[in-house]
């Protein structure tokens, strides 16, 4: 990992607390954010749920908003227990202890990754269409979520838009749990968590309002004006 960190901190946490929803969550994480603004960052946010966070930050900030597709790898039976992460540029991440605990086969595998592609796929139609995706060569990265529990999905979107060359890549997360943050504090160059309990819970226990995001959600973020621009 190169170049200067242009907050001068690698992570940073605040006192556990509950946030109203995702937009409080987005314009409390900004406040911390707000050094960057003039590093002309894109922000670059992970659907559905890192959206709303993200608009938040792109509209303090005056910065651009984008979206990487994600999607999380659950395990045979339990969907919601994650194994490993693709992200739309086929980049993958795989914890292998949970695929070796569970006795998860590589074609079982192959098989979740399939059904997962399809879904990144109609994601990225509908949200980005026939827009290319965003050119980060060079740029300043914060890459947006609502929050990590394995934070295997969040490291996939990292390894990919690394492969695009930016010359910072900053991962912005209201809350994650422990073991999340140890993962991504070797992945991204600097990790801004405004929350890290050791009692996690899940993403959704430390926001009041979590309903889930739809996609014209997303699409009406993504047309917004930044605040340079409105």
């Amino acid at each position: 990992m190169s170049g200067a960190d242009p907050t001068g901190a690698r992570v940073r946490l605040a006192r556990p607390e509950h946030f109203a929803n995702r937009r409080d969550a987005g314009r409390r994480l900004a406040e911390h954010l707000s050094g960057l603004a003039a590093a002309d960052p894109v922000i670059v946010a992970l659907p559905r749920g890192g959206v709303p966070v993200a608009s938040e930050i792109s509209l303090a900030l005056g910065a651009p908003l984008e979206i990487f597709a994600v999607r999380k790898l659950g395990a045979p039976g339990n969907p919601e227990y994650g194994v490993g992460a693709i992200a739309e540029d086929g980049t993958r991440v795989i914890d292998p202890e949970a695929t070796a605990v569970l006795g998860i086969s590589n074609g079982e595998l192959e098989r979740i990754a399939e059904h997962e592609r399809a879904e990144l796929w109609r994601r990225v139609q509908a949200y980005r269409g026939d827009r290319p995706p965003p050119n980060l060569r060079g740029r300043t990265v914060i890459i947006v979520d609502d929050g990590a529990a394995t934070g295997l999905t969040d490291a996939a979107a990292i390894r990919a838009i690394r492969r695009q060359e930016p010359r910072w890549v900053i991962l912005a997360l209201p809350v994650c749990s422990t073991e999340a943050l140890e993962l991504l504090r070797g992945e991204a160059d600097q990790v801004v968590c405004l929350r890290a309990p050791r009692m996690f819970y899940g993403v959704g226990h430390w926001y009041r309002d979590f309903t889930q995001v739809t996609d014209q959600e997303v699409i009406d973020a993504l047309h917004q004006p930044t605040s340079a621009a409105a």
